[in-house]
């Protein structure tokens, strides 16, 4: 199950750039296009004459195009036209809610009369010139909560990403999680470590020493209904850390916008927000290039732990210190989808 009356990220512009974009979101089979004035538009992905899926067609003139027969669907998913016949009488499909910002598309599954724009959460990297952008997508087959779970506990660095970013130093060091609101926070500062190789790079990029020792950071930041936005980076030893100046760190942040497709898959929007040397494409390829890799070795990690937990289902996950963040967070989403079940459910995300 998922929240369903929230904003979720359903693909990036260039998908949609040439042709329709069909994808599932919590469920809902949805057609993505470009409709008058190249405006977003998210319809249901079935055409009313014979059931094809519309995203099998073309887009004309800001006109849906069916690719069986040629019917024509209004970005309001009323029909419009077809050759030779009437279909003006024709039953329409649903229009889902759509949105246009931060680099992204966003949609809304649930009840389009509850659908605030102002809902989506601000996202001051993507508006700053001072920070630059790269990611990706993934289609992974695994619970959505699993992998907030995996974000919210990053101990498993250690061993998922032994060779990027991971190092005995997060085992070593205790992490903090604090709810405020429906954020859940979790928390890991780490002193005179010596930097793993992914931050070795980067703090060469920024024109740092990479052979010193430096304080690192790690702080997760869950909101509803699955983003986790992830502060990291390290300071040279002795400048402050997390609150160090510019000149002797090198800071990002990781970008995390998990969509359910099913309950047992998801689209993965993941990237990184820089905070240094924000005009250099380069690096930024760089990064992305890095950060695709790491991201990569998490995906078998959490499609087998999907197969093992539909293989048995009824043993019981044990819960630890570590596993605070990703409990806190189903919570929230468990009070969420309760409301939303009992029909009393408040919007949720983060105004602008």
């Amino acid at each position: 199950m998922f929240p369903q009356d929230t904003w979720y990220v359903a693909c990036t512009p260039d998908e949609i750039s040439d042709k329709p974009l069909g994808r599932m979101i919590c469920g809902h089979r949805m057609v993505f296009y470009r409709g008058p004035e190249q405006r977003a538009v998210a319809l249901e992905d079935f055409c009313p004459h014979r059931g094809a899926p519309l995203s099998l067609g073309k887009v004309c003139e800001g006109k849906l195009v069916c690719g069986y027969h040629g019917l024509e669907m209004g970005c309001d998913g009323k029909t419009v036209a077809m050759p030779g016949q009437r279909v003006h009488a024709f039953p329409g499909v649903r229009p889902f809610p759509v949105v246009e910002r931060y680099g992204f598309i966003w949609v809304w599954p649930g009840d389009a009369a509850k659908a605030d724009p102002a809902l989506i959460p601000h996202l001051e990297w993507a508006v700053s010139p001072e920070w630059a952008y790269g990611g990706g997508l993934y289609h992974i087959g695994c619970d959505y909560r699993l992998m907030i779970d995996n974000l919210m506990d990053l101990t498993h660095e250690t061993y998922v990403h032994s060779t990027s970013i991971g190092q005995k130093e997060i085992d070593e060091t205790p992490c903090r999680t604090r709810v405020e609101g429906e954020e859940v926070i979790t928390s890991r500062f780490m002193e005179g470590i010596q930097p793993p190789p992914f931050w070795q790079m980067a703090l060469r990029m920024n024109g740092l020493p990479d052979d010193q020792p430096v304080d690192r950071w790690q702080i997760c930041h869950f909101t509803p209904p699955s983003h986790v936005l992830i502060e990291v980076g390290v300071a040279l030893a002795g400048h402050g850390g997390y609150d160090a100046p510019d000149a002797v760190k090198a800071s990002s942040i990781v970008v995390d916008f998990i969509t359910p497709e099913t309950e047992t898959s998801i689209w993965y929007f993941w990237g990184m927000a820089r905070h240094f040397k924000p005009q250099d494409a380069e690096l930024t390829a760089q990064i992305r290039q890095g950060q695709g890799g790491i991201f990569a070795e998490d995906q078998e990690m959490l499609e087998r732990q999907q197969q093992n937990l539909l293989q048995w289902p009824d043993r019981k996950l044990l819960m630890l210190n570590i596993d605070a963040g990703g409990v806190q967070a189903r919570k929230i989403l468990d009070r969420i989808m309760a409301a939303e079940q009992a029909g009393t459910s408040s919007t949720s995300g983060a105004g602008a």
